[in-house]
């Protein structure tokens, strides 16, 4: 006798953008210079398992923002969003993953 096949259940994100909303903050300076946009997943034990690198911008943007195309994720975890400012990282945002 066969076994029924298993059931996996997929982890789907449908939209993901990130942003810098607080524009007043980059209107103090010049802004954000050479910054860059990443989407990073993690497992439950915070073990990075894939990015989506964003491409560096050298421009000056009061307001960087990112779109990124769905993703369908193997293992529950957080995604996060990571926004580069000269090669330093400035600040994360992440969103847990959960059933």
């Amino acid at each position: 006798m066969r076994k029924p096949a298993r059931s996996v259940q997929l982890r789907k994100i449908s939209h993901q953008n990130a942003g810098v909303d607080c524009a007043f903050v980059g209107a103090l300076s010049s802004g954000f210079c050479n910054w860059l946009i990443d989407f990073t997943y993690a497992d439950t034990e915070n073990r990075t398992y894939r990015t989506s690198r964003g491409t560096t911008h050298t421009e000056c943007r009061i307001d960087p923002m990112r779109n990124n195309s769905s993703q369908t994720l193997p293992r529950y975890g957080k995604a996060c969003a990571r926004l580069y400012v000269g090669g330093t990282r400035r600040v994360s945002q992440c969103h847990n993953i959960t059933k």
